[in-house]
């Protein structure tokens, strides 16, 4: 048997991949993040699949579940929020399933920064304004960030930003951002992207804090900050634009 380690997408059942919705509908046995997604996504679960939240489960826990299932020969999928590649430590459960000799395998989801820009209609990449993107975190009580990794010097690239797990450190993290994006930089905050009860604000470096603190944010949101979210970013009369869809690209 092999576990399967699926990305649930931002939370919307219907953002699902394809893949992700058979290998659900195939489970014996389902671990999901129940604070991150709408209990919609397990409607294309088996009526008769086991299903276990792990909100409130250990790493070792977890993995004792899915070792447990392997073993009696049971089809399991752990769903993780957003894609896998992103804060889902599937790192850390592969090691164990590798050192349990559990096979595993990963299917990719729809990140949670890819639907909060797609609710906003903005690009994160607009030539001559940004064309890096810093995915990132902040770091309270979670796991240390390396040094190298600040927040001041990614800040310093210009590059657009997405945050992730910073919301309820936002005025400390908009206070660092500052001196490089500047207090008018655009910034948009995306709480439950896709889901029921999503919410989006808009603002900036200088304001953005005050909407989240009054708006009661805590968990579940995203932020995007760059010059890019400006819609007039790039400038007028052509200035900007991508060369690959030039007019005046030698197409021959």
């Amino acid at each position: 048997m092999t576990v399967r380690f699926v990305g649930a997408g931002p939370g919307a059942a219907d953002l699902l991949t394809l893949r992700a919705a058979a290998l659900l509908g195939q489970a014996d046995v389902v671990l999901y993040p129940g604070t991150y997604l709408d209990e919609a996504v397990l409607s294309h679960c088996r009526h008769d699949a086991r299903l276990v939240d792990t909100q409130g489960l250990d790493l070792d826990v977890i993995v004792g579940h899915l070792v447990a299932a392997d073993a009696a020969g049971e089809d399991v999928v752990r769903l993780v929020s957003g894609d896998p590649s992103l804060y889902s430590a599937v790192a850390e459960q592969g090691r164990r399933l590798d050192e349990a000799g559990v096979g595993w395998e990963v299917v990719p989801g729809v990140p949670s920064y890819a639907a909060a820009a797609a609710l906003v209609g903005r690009e994160l990449t607009v030539p001559l304004v940004a064309q890096s993107v810093v995915l990132t975190r902040a770091q309270a009580r979670s796991t240390a960030m390396p040094e190298r990794e600040s927040l001041a010097r990614f800040a310093a690239t210009g590059a657009t930003l997405v945050l992730h797990l910073a919301v309820t450190r936002t005025r400390e993290v908009m206070a660092t951002i500052e001196p490089e994006h500047g207090a008018d930089c655009p910034v948009v905050v995306v709480f439950r992207a896709s889901q029921p009860g999503e919410l989006v604000l808009r603002g900036t470096v200088a304001d953005i804090a005050d909407a989240v603190e009054e708006a009661g944010l805590r968990q579940a949101a995203v932020i995007l900050v760059g010059r890019a979210l400006d819609p007039r970013a790039g400038g007028p009369e052509g200035m900007g634009e991508s060369w690959l869809y030039s007019a005046d690209r030698d197409r021959a």
